[in-house]
């Protein structure tokens, strides 16, 4: 009677803990449904990841999630979605909330973007320094006649996306040194929670105003400007001018570049060994990362894993950035 008893006991816990147990994951490497909150300023070529993705895979879904780069890690930080893309590593504060709820966390540097800085295609002055850029910025310089005594054109309209987005905040830490905007620069649009891909997004926004208004400057990811149709000299869309930047005090011809993957290149070079490669590349240049906490062998993984890779990476670089996984050899040439 009492093995009776003990077994009864033992099935009836068995029963009890069953009906606690988690429901079994349904989704695979590359089939099911999942979520990844993406700074909107990376929609194009997360866009293009995703098609390429799921025309391999067609029993995955996977859904994006364009906001905000402040956004995009709070969702991941209150476990609403656990694939995110954004401009920055987690903080230690950051790491510990999601360690205490014993998620494994995984990241990686996927690409190198450039910020590109855009004026209207009538505007001739496409060269400016970092420090005249940080001028424009906090309003010591408001207008073109300060840049160039001979311009047609007067007061500078600096135009970003949003008032809390990644490029705002790239501006204020790497720029003017977290120095106050001055009067002249505007955000086109308030902060938003979601923004749709198939709507006019920030950053079309601010390349629409700057096309339309020839005193305004404004900024932009690589991928909203890289022309689609060119995928070998990584050629610029129309309509508007790219501004060739200078880390010198005095911006020249010779010693200004546009934000080609290959400029993109030597300037990561030169931070790494400057006396292996003295010369300069752009100076804009900010990292991209994917960050995951979901267990691995799902789907977000399944992407996470994809985008990290050799077809994911081919992707990166035809949207004009530089990948991080893909080497980009740097030749020095010597004059004889």
């Amino acid at each position: 009677m009492k093995q009776t008893r003990l077994l009864i006991m033992a099935l009836g816990m068995l029963l009890f803990a069953s009906c606690y147990e988690r429901p079994t994951r349904t989704d695979t490497a590359t089939s099911g449904i999942t979520q990844v909150a993406v700074d909107e300023s990376f929609a194009p070529v997360v866009e293009a990841s995703i098609n390429v993705f799921e025309s391999l895979y067609p029993k995955a879904a996977i859904i994006p999630v364009y906001t905000t780069d402040l956004n995009s890690y709070q969702l991941l930080m209150d476990d609403s979605i656990r694939l995110i893309i954004g401009t920055r590593l987690l903080t230690e504060n950051e790491l510990a909330i999601i360690k205490e709820r014993k998620q494994r966390i995984r990241s990686h540097k996927i690409a190198i973007d450039g910020i590109a800085v855009i004026i209207h295609k009538d505007n001739n002055d496409t060269l400016l320094t970092t420090q005249q850029l940080q001028k424009v910025l906090t309003g010591e310089i408001d207008s073109w006649k300060q840049l160039n005594p001979n311009s047609p054109l007067d007061e500078i309209t600096v135009m970003f996306d949003t008032p809390n987005s990644s490029m705002v905040r790239y501006m204020q830490d790497s720029i003017t040194l977290n120095r106050p905007f001055g009067t002249n620069v505007k955000a086109l649009s308030a902060d938003s929670a979601l923004a749709d891909i198939t709507q006019l997004v920030s950053h079309d926004k601010v390349i629409e105003y700057v096309a339309t208004h020839a005193n305004a400057i404004g900024f932009v990811g690589l991928n909203w400007i890289s022309s689609p149709t060119d995928s070998i000299s990584h050629g610029f869309i129309e309509g508007i001018n790219i501004v060739s930047m200078s880390s010198s005090l005095e911006a020249t011809p010779l010693n200004s570049y546009k934000p080609y993957p290959y400029q993109l290149a030597l300037e990561m070079a030169h931070r790494e060994d400057p006396r292996e490669f003295p010369a300069r590349g752009y100076p804009l240049t900010r990292d991209i990362f994917m960050i995951i906490t979901d267990s691995p062998g799902g789907l977000s993984s399944g992407f996470f894993n994809f985008v990290s890779g050799d077809r994911g990476q081919r992707i990166i670089l035809k949207s004009g950035m530089l990948p991080s996984n893909r080497p980009v050899r740097l030749v020095q040439i010597s004059e004889e």
